[in-house]
């Protein structure tokens, strides 16, 4: 995983990653410790806890933007991921995305969208919001060891390692031209890392 450090990117607020949301930021501020750790772990303890994934609940809304994900109570691990990087960045907490790459069944593959906080005394730290609420699935917030609820295994999976500061442009605009679950589950997001 490149060592970005705490780069102003990793900072940045946009449409998807809107931490500068009123209702997000309003979240943040209830978050936050005066401990960077403490902090990120309350913002991605509330994210895997209080935000649905949409294929356990199956719910069809399928918001993208951080403030959406808020507003909805649910969404795919991409949404939560954008959730979670905008309350880091409210908290002024540098973060950012990391993906993927895994069987979704058969013949297809779906990437997986997970997030990293930069804590100033283990640098990166990748962690997966998801939710626990799959079987066999326990994702915990566990600095210095990851947690993730995948590892790939299969011929064709992997780890994409790096941190990107904004989410992939694949994946948002995949997200962007589905308007239910119901279709995300026909057409699965294979995304490719951005050149």
């Amino acid at each position: 995983m490149k060592n970005h450090g705490p780069d102003k990117a990793f900072l940045r607020m946009d449409a998807v990653v809107d931490g500068d949301n009123p209702k997000v930021r309003w979240v943040a501020e209830q978050l936050a410790r005066d401990e960077p750790a403490a902090t990120a772990e309350r913002c991605f303890t509330f994210v895997r806890d209080e935000i649905l994934h949409s294929v356990d609940f199956t719910r069809e809304e399928m918001p993208v933007s951080a403030s959406a994900v808020l507003d909805t109570g649910s969404a795919l691990c991409f949404g939560k991921s954008h959730l979670l990087v905008a309350l880091w960045r409210a908290c002024d907490l540098p973060s950012g995305f990391c993906y993927q790459r895994l069987r979704f069944d058969a013949d297809r593959y779906v990437t997986h969208g997970l997030a990293a906080v930069w804590l100033p005394q283990s640098g990166w730290y990748r962690c997966d919001a998801r939710g626990n609420t799959k079987p066999g699935i326990k994702c915990l917030f566990t600095p210095g060891a990851e947690s993730l609820a995948y590892t790939p295994s299969h011929e064709g999976e992997q780890n994409y390692p790096d941190v990107w500061p904004q989410p992939w442009p694949q994946v948002i605009a995949g997200l962007q031209n589905m308007a239910s679950l119901s279709q995300y589950l026909a057409r699965p997001i294979d995304a490719a890392p951005p050149r």
